[in-house]
């Protein structure tokens, strides 16, 4: 096993973290989650950092950093881009310690994360259309003012500050065999495989680290096995915390050494993990905070053992968690959206709604329409959301309408 003293960011490290966070952040609560451990035959907790201060473990690694600036530091202030758990970190942070913020976020921001940082009293800049334009604008700032730049990621106080959620796994759960948790830079991901494979090591004892990703946003697993950064040419996922192009040159280095798979997750199993965390552990958890339950439900770890999933953070927007809620319904067979072209002549919508409701389907909205670039003289398009028990459920009503003579095109489900 790698020598541990030799890594960037050390046991000891973390350990100074956890004494500067001691009274600043929430020792955040574990919670069993009985259906997923049933489902995964293991016993499955929960770390709950949805429950942080501002949303997230953002707040631990930043407010590290910025402890241990210098007096001349602190005066010229922080600058630092983020779409929102990053921002809301700096800001927390910076209030407390008494520091001027700056914070560049991107233009269509989600407006609850632009208030919440508001809110903590940084000062917030709209610019560029993505976070790698925000990003280049504060490192500007940065060296056109000297504000210090207080990267999301790639520095070793911001890691070791993320490593302290790792020291209070150990405590909560001694017997812990197996450790889930996203990963977009992989900040988070580097500072709490160090915390418990060193504390592990000390018992004698092995842990399993294991980084989820998003499939469409995996940077890791290429770049793991290269050996080297691998950016990707395009990122696009529902789990815009993760959402990041290149890995941190700090955190790989440790990530490569310590972490025992990175596994990738799908937009659907994304989207059923949210629903899950809703319906069965009453949690309201974001798309990068739920990578690690879509890994356990899509039985992407073998064995897990006792596995605590990290549920990184909480701040989603409420239209993003409406369409997050639709998806996952209609990839569990929940929520079924069809799309019919019949002759418009009276009787024949009655004739369909007959067919789902002796279906046992329940029709939730209809849109009928006469114009179109599909639509012929004569035609009608008529679109149906409908409530459905699951697969089985909606291919019987799909079934039962072709049998009745409709062509039913589906468009979710």
């Amino acid at each position: 096993m790698t020598d541990l003293s030799d890594l960037p960011v050390t046991l000891d490290d973390i350990e100074a973290a956890a004494k500067l966070l001691d009274g600043v952040v929430a020792r955040t609560p574990i919670e069993v989650s009985r259906a997923l451990g049933r489902q995964t035959g293991s016993n499955v907790y929960f770390k709950c950092e949805n429950l942080q201060r501002a949303g997230s473990f953002k707040v631990r690694g930043a407010y590290v950093r910025m402890a241990k600036l210098s007096p001349s530091d602190r005066d010229r202030g922080v600058v630092a881009a983020s779409a929102g758990n990053h921002a809301q970190g700096v800001a927390v942070a910076a209030a407390r310690l008494g520091i001027k913020a700056r914070i560049f976020m991107p233009l269509g921001v989600a407006l609850p994360k632009l208030a919440a940082t508001q809110s903590h009293g940084a000062e917030v800049v709209l610019h560029g259309y993505n976070v790698d334009e925000a990003l280049a604008e504060a490192k500007r700032y940065s060296d056109e003012t000297g504000a210090v730049f207080v990267h999301p990621f790639d520095n070793v106080d911001v890691v070791a500050g993320q490593g302290t959620i790792g020291l209070e796994l150990l405590d909560q759960i001694p017997d812990l065999d197996t450790v889930l948790m996203g990963v977009g830079g992989g900040g988070l991901l580097a500072g709490v495989a160090v915390a418990i494979k060193a504390r592990a090591k000390e018992l004698g004892r092995e842990v399993r680290i294991i980084g989820v990703q998003a499939e469409n946003a995996a940077a890791y697993p290429p770049s793991l096995a290269a050996d080297a950064l691998v950016p990707l040419t395009k990122v696009s996922t529902i789990a815009d915390g993760i959402a990041v192009g290149r890995p941190g040159q700090l955190p790989f280095s440790i990530i490569r050494e310590l972490v025992d798979d990175v596994v990738t997750v799908s937009e659907d199993s994304l989207a059923r993990a949210l629903i899950f965390l809703l319906e069965r552990a009453k949690m309201v958890v974001e798309p990068a905070g739920a990578v690690g339950v879509a890994a356990l439900m899509d039985g992407k770890i073998e064995n897990p053992g006792n596995t605590a999933v990290i549920l990184s953070g909480g701040n989603i927007d409420p239209m993003l968690m409406l369409k997050v809620i639709q998806r996952g319904l209609a990839a569990a067979g929940r929520y079924l959206v069809v799309r019919i072209l019949l002759d418009d002549r009276p009787g024949s919508l009655a004739t369909i709604s007959r067919i789902i409701a002796e279906s046992d389907a329940n029709v939730t909205g209809v849109d009928h329409t006469r114009v179109g670039g599909s639509i012929s003289m004569g035609d009608v398009a008529i679109t149906i959301n409908m409530e459905t028990k699951g697969h089985e459920h909606c291919e019987l009503v799909l079934n039962n309408l072709r049998a009745s003579g409709f062509q039913p095109i589906v468009l979710h489900g």
